[in-house]
């Protein structure tokens, strides 16, 4: 499993991918090439993913986003060290905090 800020990775198995993930068409990337996992609502930085993929956002918010990183990549921030990922499949999710009655994802 991989942490940063607010973001949670964790490496799945291809099977363990639901079938509509393995098969939608990827997020596209940003201006600067990265693939943005989460860009923070309070000062626009970005946790992004450098490196060839795909990534499948999740339809919800709460739902993982699915991250497929075919010879690797780093996940970069601008507030955080860079981290290294080896080629696979990820599930990504934000961190969530409880209000009474709900839960909601951590606004960054």
């Amino acid at each position: 499993m991989y942490r940063q800020g607010d973001i949670l990775i964790m490496p799945v198995r291809e099977e363990a991918v639901p079938t509509s993930a393995r098969n939608s068409p990827s997020a596209p990337p940003d201006a600067r090439g990265r693939l943005v996992l989460a860009l923070g609502e309070a000062t626009g930085h970005a946790h992004a993913v450098v490196g060839p993929g795909t990534l499948v956002r999740g339809l919800r918010p709460m739902d993982p986003h699915f991250l497929h990183l075919p010879s690797g990549g780093r996940v970069v921030h601008e507030e955080h060290a860079a981290i290294s990922l080896p080629k696979g499949w990820y599930a990504v999710r934000r961190q969530r905090e409880y209000i009474p009655g709900a839960f909601r994802v951590v606004a960054d």
